[in-house]
């Protein structure tokens, strides 16, 4: 057990040491597996990966990754922000109001996290800062709409939690529904709160949206959120009612996003080019950590780290409450120095037979564990989100102001992990209503 004991301090040592991620998994397993199967070390560690490389759940992820990709380059989402603009622009903070619920939507269409903060952020800053809101609140809105594609199903996250834990991706997907949509209401809700507050300033951008004629606000909106609602629906209705399986959702949502492609008129061999390139670049680098991170664990078990865990939550005379609130403190922490699948990959295989034996449902801890993830992703220094946001910020948009800007809606989805935690229900009661698992 002493070996599994150092095998987490030398992992986060080659990580901060700048070694990727997948790589620093797989020395650390090869170095565990030699101390346990000598020779045969690299016959295990193959298993491990060809374990992962055959996991059919796992196959949705670059489906998923696909269909954002293209959703990306189709015109869509300029479409859709327009009318988000047109019909929430006179809300208090109506742009911002408008962000979250283009960060929402195409949460639910894309499921990739920084896909939609890029995408939304490309469009939601200038637009925003031509009316005169403050950095801070744009840097907040765009992290925030983001980091929704954690939460909003379908989210890659949840496919690869429930393959981990070994329950259905359907009841955890329905699972994040009611959780999710609080999180947006309390997104919502403060923003409208600020504006009426801190209003921005009158600009004529607000006059020239006011001027626009009722029919073409009714055209626009017909044209761009009838077809993407009809995909969201055909992705999560086939999936929640049974119907499909999620690689079988995922491919149906990404022929849905290039119907719609060639529907607008933006498809070209270029645009599909790009996006096949990005969803290999992107999927690579999901799998191979997702390999590597089974090999991880692999050889953490098989060095005594499953009971070394054991162990440690017996000896501290953790409840049910103590040992989820201790699981949720260490999924927080890793995130500050982890990407989310090393995160989850990681943890939910040591969390997993622990939660079961003590009888807590998996759907509720998982879709905690879920907001945890996606609270981490936001909290600085090592915030995830606001890397992506510096990526597309301009230079008047300081580090700082990110941070500050992203406080209120870390602090939102910790009451959202209050609400979820205290009211099971949110997560339980949609799982048990929909037939078909």
């Amino acid at each position: 057990m002493s070996v599994a004991a150092l095998m987490f301090p030398l992992l986060f040592l080659l990580i901060l040491a700048g070694i990727p991620i997948a790589l620093s998994l797989t020395i650390v397993s090869a170095g565990a597996g030699m101390m346990v199967f000598g020779p045969n070390v690299f016959a295990q560690l193959y298993g491990s990966f060809y374990s992962a490389a055959t996991n059919f759940i796992l196959a949705a992820i670059p489906m998923f990754v696909l269909m954002g990709a293209i959703l990306e380059r189709s015109g869509i989402a300029e479409r859709l922000f327009k009318v988000m603009q047109l019909w929430l622009g006179r809300l208090p903070g109506g742009l911002a109001v408008a962000t979250i619920a283009m960060g929402a939507v195409f949460a639910a269409a894309a499921g990739v996290v920084g896909a939609v903060e890029v995408m939304i952020g490309m469009m939601a800053i200038p637009a925003m800062q031509r009316f005169r809101y403050s950095n801070s609140l744009v840097a907040g809105t765009i992290c925030a709409g983001g980091s929704l594609g954690t939460m909003i199903p379908p989210s890659v996250i949840a496919v690869m939690y429930a393959s981990l834990a070994q329950i259905s991706v359907g009841e955890l997907l329905a699972g994040m529904m009611f959780p999710g949509l609080l999180m947006i209401v309390l997104f919502i809700a403060y923003i409208i709160v600020h504006g009426l507050i801190w209003p921005p300033e009158k600009t004529e951008a607000q006059a020239e949206m006011d001027e626009i004629p009722l029919r073409e606000k009714v055209t626009l909106t017909i044209t761009s959120l009838l077809p993407i609602f009809a995909l969201i629906f055909a992705v999560l209705g086939s999936l929640l009612a049974g119907i499909a399986s999620p690689t079988e959702a995922a491919s149906v949502g990404a022929v849905g996003a290039l119907a719609l492609c060639v529907a607008y008129g933006r498809f070209s061999v270029a645009m599909l080019r790009e996006s096949l390139q990005i969803t290999v670049r992107i999927s690579a680098m999901i799998l191979l950590i997702v390999a590597a991170g089974t090999m991880f664990m692999g050889t953490f078990a098989a060095n005594g780290g499953s009971r070394l865990i054991r162990n440690a939550v017996e000896a501290a005379g953790f409840g049910d409450a103590g040992i989820i609130i201790f699981f949720l403190v260490i999924v927080f922490l890793l995130g500050f120095v982890l990407d989310w699948t090393a995160n989850v990959l990681i943890c939910v295989p040591l969390f997993t037979p622990i939660i079961r034996q003590t009888g807590i449902d998996p759907v509720w801890f998982g879709t905690m564990v879920i907001v945890v993830i996606q609270t981490s992703y936001l909290t600085p220094p090592m915030a995830s989100s606001i890397f992506y946001l510096k990526s597309i910020a301009p230079p008047d948009m300081t580090y700082g102001q990110m941070c500050r800007g992203v406080v209120p809606f870390i602090l939102l989805q910790l009451v959202t992990l209050i609400f979820l935690a205290l009211f099971p229900q949110l997560a339980t009661w949609l799982p048990e209503q929909i037939v078909g698992f």
